[in-house]
């Protein structure tokens, strides 16, 4: 597998493959921020899923693949830093404010700084009409952010607290999204490194939910099933989600499939119309095109 991946670097058919991967992902974490957001404590269902990911994970970063060596751990160190301060943002947020107001904005705050980053520390190059797509995407998704918050029956100071962070986990999508492609990139084998930080990324979540327990300030009790399932569901859709997305920017653009990727807020508006009983309507309906059409404008430049 990793010579096939190898094989596909700098290809028109590796191109392909990372278009495909970076769609998978956005379909992913689509529902993987659904699961967060579900009527569980989101700390409580963060750290459950994180715990069945290190738990997959686990037997194969010790048993299958090679164990990463020299700088590879200082970069997996870093992985740990960034996807934490993420994961802290993310539940935040998502404490404070709807899933359909936050969701949105921290996918649009992140695509155009995500594609200034891969110019600047990648070294990668994109055209006008690929900025301009995703200024679009961009625009379009935090105007969907916009539209649900009109009927978000929420605290105001709660709302205001629960954006702030929202931003702050857009800034730090773009952060993670271009240090994984770097750290992917840097390590030999690809899946020694989404080994490794799957099983080393998923262990401080565990911890805090651990210490809220045991301190008393969330409980579980009657739900211990329900969020059971719903963190062994969580943990194969990260899998997909950000596996899928590192092995996307290891064999292609790095904005260019993260800027595919933020078309998981269309997938989310889908979601909160078919499973929430949410409406879309003709404004949300539009703008889910406005998303895609940035995604295609960056694609077709």
């Amino acid at each position: 597998m990793t010579e096939t991946l190898q094989a596909l670097e700098g290809t028109t058919a590796g191109e392909h493959v990372a278009l495909l991967l970076a769609l998978m992902s956005a379909i992913a974490h689509a529902c993987f921020g659904a699961l967060q957001k579900g009527r569980h404590d989101p700390w409580v269902t963060r750290g459950a899923i994180d715990a069945w990911i290190a738990l997959l994970a686990a037997p194969v970063a010790l048993f299958l693949v090679p164990w990463p060596v020299g700088m590879e751990w200082a970069v997996l160190v870093g992985a740990l830093g960034i996807h934490f301060c993420y994961k802290l943002t993310m539940a935040l947020a998502y404490e404070r404010a709807a899933y359909t107001v936050v969701y949105p904005v921290v996918r649009g705050s992140g695509p155009l700084i995500t594609l200034a980053f891969a110019a600047i520390f990648l070294g990668e190059h994109y055209g006008p009409w690929q900025w301009l797509g995703v200024a679009i995407l961009s625009a379009a998704i935090l105007a969907l952010a916009g539209v649900n918050l009109r009927g978000a029956p929420v605290d105001p100071r709660a709302l205001k607290a629960g954006l702030a962070w929202a931003f702050a986990g857009g800034m730090l999508v773009a952060v993670y999204t271009t240090y994984d492609a770097w750290g992917i990139r840097l390590t030999p084998d690809p899946f020694t490194f989404l080994a490794w930080f799957f099983f080393i990324t998923a262990l401080d979540f565990p911890v805090l939910m651990g210490v809220k327990l045991w301190r008393g300030t969330t409980s579980v009790a009657g739900e211990v099933r329900g969020l059971m399932l719903r963190g062994v569901i969580g943990a194969l859709v990260a899998f997909v989600s950000f596996g899928g997305v590192m092995l996307g920017t290891r064999i292609g653009k790095v904005g260019e499939v993260a800027a595919l990727r933020e078309t998981s807020t269309v997938f989310a508006a889908l979601i909160g119309w078919a499973v929430l009983g949410e409406k879309v309507g003709r404004l949300r309906a539009a703008l889910m095109a406005g998303v895609a059409l940035g995604a295609v404008m960056v694609q077709a430049g």
